[in-house]
């Protein structure tokens, strides 16, 4: 092994006598190294547009949310509060209503949901911090936050005493209707703030106290439609659902951010295997000049070979020369390309020079994970093209 070693070092280092073979083994070191810098470049831009989308979600979903595994709603006792809080690793919880009804002001409506949350609501998620407009609801009180999405469709302002912002919620179990007020329970809200999220979350919800809306939904003032839970940094996220699980009697499901949004994590993932499979692609493709580079150097040192083979070489040590010529010159392109590619992503990390709007930059992530696996695949690649170039050399060719 530390012969074959010496001698590809030699032969990796050393120019050729033959001009084509050293600009054919230049070309086929420039395609690794462009290769692996372009992969982990992509790689990075995929895993910022990941996060970047999750950003939207994450600031309205909870680290964990509870849901009744039957029906729409569930009935929590003021003992299972305090066993949920008791959770190690439970940072807070907030308890909720939501439900889909009409909105209704000046002759335009729209249906969509109506979030009833308590007042802990604000330690789960971020939605009061980004506010487009005006401030959080106050409870106990008419008050109301409403999505962008949703102000824009009503024409819907603040503060706007001519025109009341009505909810209309169906009653239960009437069997014979016989006017509006029998039909819907209604209310009068009080628009107070405007969230700005994401153009589909800013059209979903309209938040509200939760008394107000287990009234309108006529729930009983124990009964809601879920629990959100955040956690505290490092918690465990298998006990603490287990621990939810025992305390509802294993009567609701459990749900973490990615279960939440399940087709969208899917469609991320899809992407990213695809470019990743793309880009690996044309990396395959530009190692065949490191193939045909390792082809003509065999041809070229065949005499050379000849005479290693008649001192008492053996075939498998000279086939290790090449095998080991070109991994050890993958391992060095790809290190080449990655140290380009960090620099590159951390240039735009740091100093956003590439924009996609005046106020938006690029979103790019450095992770050591895209490292491990573009410096994988490459030099998963790069032997297996070292070693179907290496399998050239038989007894056969030295005779």
């Amino acid at each position: 092994m530390k012969f074959s070693l010496y001698i590809a070092k030699r032969y990796l280092f050393s120019k050729s006598k033959n001009n084509a073979i050293n600009i054919i083994t230049g070309i086929a070191s420039m395609g690794i190294i462009v290769g692996t810098l372009a992969l982990f470049v992509v790689l990075s831009v995929f895993s910022g547009l990941r996060d970047f989308s999750l950003s939207f979600s994450n600031t309205i979903d909870p680290d964990l949310k509870v849901n009744p595994i039957q029906g729409k709603t569930f009935f929590i006792s003021p003992k299972q509060e305090k066993e949920i809080a008791a959770i190690e690793g439970v940072a807070s919880f907030s308890k909720i209503v939501e439900d889909r009804v009409l909105f209704f002001f000046d002759g335009k409506e729209q249906v969509t949901y109506l979030k009833g949350v308590d007042v802990n609501y604000t330690k789960i998620n971020t939605v009061s911090k980004n506010l487009f407009n005006g401030k959080w609801l106050r409870y106990k009180t008419a008050e109301v936050v409403v999505g962008y999405g949703i102000t824009q469709k009503l024409s819907l302002g603040l503060f706007d005493f001519n025109n009341a912002f009505e909810v209309y919620v169906p009653r239960k179990g009437k069997a014979v209707i016989e006017s509006e007020a029998e039909a819907f329970n209604k209310s009068v809200l009080i628009p107070v703030g405007i969230y700005a999220i994401s153009e589909d979350l800013d059209s979903k919800y309209v938040f509200a106290d939760l008394t107000l809306a287990q009234e309108l939904l006529e729930y009983k003032p124990n009964e809601i439609s879920g629990v959100e839970i955040k956690m505290m940094p490092n918690a465990n996220e298998a006990e603490i659902t287990e621990k939810i699980n025992a305390v509802f009697q294993n009567k609701v499901a459990v749900k973490n951010r990615a279960q939440l949004n399940a087709t969208l994590y899917k469609m991320l993932n899809t992407e990213n295997i695809a470019v990743y499979l793309i880009f690996t692609l044309v990396i395959i493709i530009a190692l065949f000049n490191l193939i045909g580079a390792l082809i003509m150097m065999i041809l070229d040192k065949k005499n050379n070979l000849k005479t290693l083979f008649n001192l008492g070489s053996e075939i498998k040590d000279l086939k290790k020369i090449f095998l080991l010529q070109g991994s050890l010159l993958t391992i060095i392109g790809g290190i080449v390309g990655l140290v380009l590619g960090i620099i590159i992503v951390l240039i735009q990390q740091h100093f956003k020079l590439v924009m996609i709007t005046e106020t938006l930059a690029y979103p790019v992530v450095f992770t050591i994970q895209n490292v491990l696996i573009v410096f994988g695949t490459i030099v998963a690649l790069g032997f297996i093209s070292s070693w179907i170039a290496s399998s050239r050399v038989t007894k056969k060719l030295l005779d």
